[in-house]
């Protein structure tokens, strides 16, 4: 059953997604719209930091994010970037229970949809049709990291940027090029450099 834009303005494209992987039942859409959050954050916001533990998942209604981690120097390393009708989460976190080793950090003013580890667990309790989508979902972000992990080690500086680029066009006006360059494990010179090239 398709979402009624009338009674869920806000969680529309949420809707969507879901049941774009799996029809989802009036029940499910009520119920999701009844037990998630709309928060609204400024740029810059840290929704988790590195050693507390991940408890919501959150889904991009407006605006952008990015998860990034520190090494032993303290160098920041941009691990993902995400945009609308994506999800946000501590993946490790989140799933275990662990204290996190990443930021989830907003880089534009963002309007976000929060669900909580306990709600979802209930949600996927009551509703077989959830975990399905739960189980696609983390099918897709998992393809999508092996991929980034084989691009990091397989391409050229180049061919990462031109990777980059083919899959997110919407990067170059949204994203600074210190956090894209430390995404593709280059200097912000380096980068500098490949796009004169290009």
């Amino acid at each position: 059953m398709m979402p009624n834009e009338n009674l869920y303005p806000l969680h529309q494209n949420l809707l969507k997604v879901c049941n774009a992987i799996q029809p989802l039942s009036d029940a499910l859409q009520k119920a999701i719209v009844a037990q998630t959050k709309v928060i609204q954050v400024k740029r810059k916001t840290r929704l988790l930091n590195a050693g507390e533990t991940s408890d919501a998942i959150y889904f991009i209604i407006s605006g952008a994010a990015r998860v990034y981690y520190l090494d032993k120097e303290g160098v920041e390393t941009t691990s993902w970037f995400l945009f609308e009708n994506e999800f946000l989460i501590s993946v490790y976190s989140f799933f275990t229970g662990e204290p996190s080793f990443e930021y989830l950090e907003t880089i534009e003013d963002c309007t976000l949809i929060m669900l909580n580890r306990g709600t979802l667990n209930e949600l996927y309790l009551q509703y077989l049709e959830f975990n399905v989508i739960g189980r696609k979902l983390t099918e897709y972000y998992y393809i999508r990291n092996e991929k980034q992990a084989n691009d990091l080690r397989m391409l050229t500086a180049k061919q990462r940027y031109q990777a980059l680029f083919t899959s997110n066009p919407k990067l170059i006006n949204r994203v600074s090029l210190g956090y894209i360059a430390s995404y593709l494990g280059i200097s912000q010179e380096t980068l500098s450099r490949i796009r004169k090239q290009i």
